[in-house]
């Protein structure tokens, strides 16, 4: 935490008064205030008191770090220790505020909608959310209850700590299962725990929280959506709202010019508008069915990809989209991934499964046949689609579904190999995040929880040596990353490249996987140098463009739908001043298209204003006018995605220009500057 400068104290008898004033036996204690510097004050004082004392009244505290441990400013200071304010800008004190504004939340809707049973409200990044045992809200509900919270703030209630014991805690919460059944699961039957009050609300939390009701005034409702108890769909069903929360005006406003930004650059209403994919009800939630313009950027990424992984050594397959029960039992998917798999289908031969991953269809292949080491590291690569049981609640246009296409692909190498293999794989993310024009992006390794075992292959001398060997590779790499418990997959460590959203979340992109149990599960083996059996083969899964769907709804965003020419699903629209241009419009169209660029001609009798305004929505890279004097010079006149336009340019000129830029991938547009 950033240090504070100190201001000496000159409030002794204050802290003496404060202390008898309470009732608390006066006794001298010593407090370090940071620096170097040490204050001496009356056993008993708060933690805020002394804030206030050596930092002044506008602190911008929200609660004390107490011998490093987080308190409220409330709290009792009974012997020497050190003390640190908890700036409500930095990033515990807005976990603090956020955390103290989904009880607010909690307040207002209890008192609007009494039959309400709050069950957890916890922070998120940059707000909060609550999930309520209740009936739907609208729109007029939501801001209603935002109303009534403003209204509790501006009331400036006093927020209270309270350690209960468990039986008074069980009598408080008698009649909300959820909280009792929180008890019975974080603190049992034998202890009590803390519940802070603000008002004739109380709700069951170790905190810290806010001192009083008034420090929540920068806070917006946003959103509500449909949760289950537990995320479990057969458990009831459950009321989130969304708010974000924030340490002044200006940081509110921030988020809220973000959100508008992001709400422009919306891959739903630009998919829409373009017409790159659409989902339907009778087909199914969560189900994209590309159209004629999507499936075109589809295929562009998916044909660099190709071309990208033949030169770095690759072998491409394509396999089933389901598979038998006991393929995903060798593989651990079951039990390890059950929830994320639909159920099986019972079969005339057996139970069959969609497949949630292509791995072990991939582990298969390469047992088809014997392996020289001379074959290894063996590179398998697809475009395979995978299917996953989401909830129908958590679903979002592309960026979260049922069915997806995976930039997959899986390396099978020795443990000596692993180092080049993870460091080429680190290249290819990096240069294709420099082709598609990411710039805002990090690594992560993901690790184990030791803590958690259940969810992850009980070996924890892998787990330790493979986790070591991945940051080796990151280190000698020079590459900056963080390092996240609880992330890895379930065989295995991982790099996960983390990618910032327009609205500063931060979403996973791309992986590198370590896989160390696949080797056992399906007893993966090459002969070695000396003619022996081998079974000392490494698994690196790889996913460097995430999936189809995922992918294009960062890159949709990412540059609102203007995309680089050589992505763009209509490159050039052809426009017609007139129906005596048409004859002229099929010659460049025909001229364009035997150069390979994607072009639309528009000769309706429209006007240009008008046919440029409905064309501007599906954002072709160019558009190009044809009039009198282009036909007669046999010259066009472009127009840009900026509004720039150029006349005269010879059409010939023109396909080579457009076709060089296409060609060589270009991030920026050349023919509108």
């Amino acid at each position: 935490m950033r240090p504070l400068p100190s201001i000496c104290g000159q409030g002794l008898h204050i802290d003496w008064t404060s202390a008898n004033r309470r009732g608390i036996p006066v006794g001298m204690i010593s407090v370090d205030v940071g620096e170097g510097d040490a204050h001496e004050y009356a056993s008993g004082i708060s933690a805020g008191e002394v804030i206030k004392n050596v930092h002044g009244r506008k602190s911008g505290a929200v609660a004390a770090l107490v011998d490093g441990e987080e308190r409220d400013m409330s709290f009792s200071l009974e012997g020497d220790c050190k003390v640190e304010p908890i700036l409500g800008g930095s990033e515990e004190g807005l976990y603090i505020l956020r955390h103290s504004c989904a009880h607010l939340l909690a307040q207002a809707v209890t008192q609007l909608y009494p039959e309400a049973k709050p069950t957890i409200g916890p922070p998120i990044e940059h707000g909060f959310y609550y999930d309520f045992n209740m009936g739907p809200i609208g729109e007029d509900g939501l801001r209603e209850i935002e109303k009534r919270m403003k209204d509790l703030v501006k009331q400036n209630i006093t927020i209270e700590r309270e350690e209960l014991d468990n039986e008074s805690l069980r009598e408080m919460f008698s009649s909300n299962q959820f909280k009792l059944e929180i008890m019975d699961d974080k603190i049992g039957h034998d202890v009590g725990s803390s519940a802070y009050r603000q008002g004739e609300f109380v709700d069951l939390c170790r905190g810290p929280h806010v001192s009083r009701t008034s420090q929540l005034r920068w806070f917006k409702l946003t959103s509500t959506s449909q949760a289950y108890w537990r995320a479990d769909k057969e458990r009831e069903a459950l009321v989130r709202i969304y708010g974000m929360c924030y340490d002044s005006k200006d940081g509110l406003r921030e988020r809220e010019r973000q959100i508008e930004e992001a709400s422009k650059r919306d891959h739903k209403k630009i998919g829409k508008e373009m017409g790159l994919y659409m989902i339907d009800e009778l087909i199914g939630k969560g189900l994209p069915v590309w159209l004629p313009n999507g499936e075109s950027l589809k295929s562009e990424i998916e044909k660099f990809a190709i071309e990208t992984e033949g030169a770095y050594g690759y072998v491409r397959v394509t396999t089933p989209v389901l598979g038998k029960k006991e393929l995903f039992e060798t593989s651990g998917h079951l039990p390890h991934y059950a929830d994320g798999m639909y159920p099986l289908m019972e079969m005339d031969d057996g139970s069959y499964a969609l497949k949630a991953m292509n791995c072990p269809f991939h582990h298969r292949i390469f047992q088809n046949e014997k392996r020289s080491y001379r074959e290894l590291p063996m590179r398998i690569a697809e475009y395979g689609t995978v299917y996953r049981n989401e909830l129908s609640g958590t679903l979002s246009g592309l960026l979260r579904v049922r069915m997806l296409s995976m930039n997959d692909a899986h390396i099978y190498c020795t443990l000596d190999q692993v180092a080049s293999e993870v460091a080429d794989n680190v290249r290819m993310v990096q240069e294709y995040y420099s082709v598609f024009g990411f710039d805002d992006y990090h690594f992560r390794l993901s690790l184990w929880d030791p803590d958690n075992t259940e969810k992850y292959i009980d070996q924890p001398e892998n787990w330790k040596s493979t986790q070591d060997h991945l940051r080796e590779i990151l280190d000698d790499l020079g590459v900056e990353y963080v390092e996240a418990v609880g992330e890895a997959a379930f065989y295995g460590p991982k790099i996960d490249i983390q990618f910032r959203t327009l609205l500063g979340r931060e979403e996973s992109m791309s992986t590198i996987q370590l896989d160390f149990a696949a080797k056992e599960r399906f007893g993966l083996s090459y002969t070695d140098e000396t003619g022996a059996d081998n079974g000392e083969v490494f698994v690196i899964h790889r996913a460097p463009l995430s999936t189809h769907e995922r992918f294009v709804a960062f890159l949709t965003e990412h540059w609102a739908g203007n995309f680089p020419s050589w992505l763009s699903p209509v490159q050039v629209q052809i426009i017609t001043i007139s129906e005596k241009h048409k004859e002229y419009a099929e010659q460049v169209r025909e001229a364009l298209e035997v150069a390979g660029v994607r072009v639309r001609v528009d000769d309706s009798d429209n006007t240009i204003g008008k046919k440029i305004r409905t064309h501007r929505k599906i954002r072709p890279a160019y558009m190009v006018i044809l009039g009198d004097d282009e036909m007669g010079g046999g010259t066009v006149s472009i127009r840009g995605r900026g509004g720039n336009q150029k006349n005269g340019v010879g059409l010939d000129e023109f396909v080579s220009d457009i076709f060089a830029e296409i060609s060589n991938r270009s991030r920026e547009p050349s023919l509108d500057e």
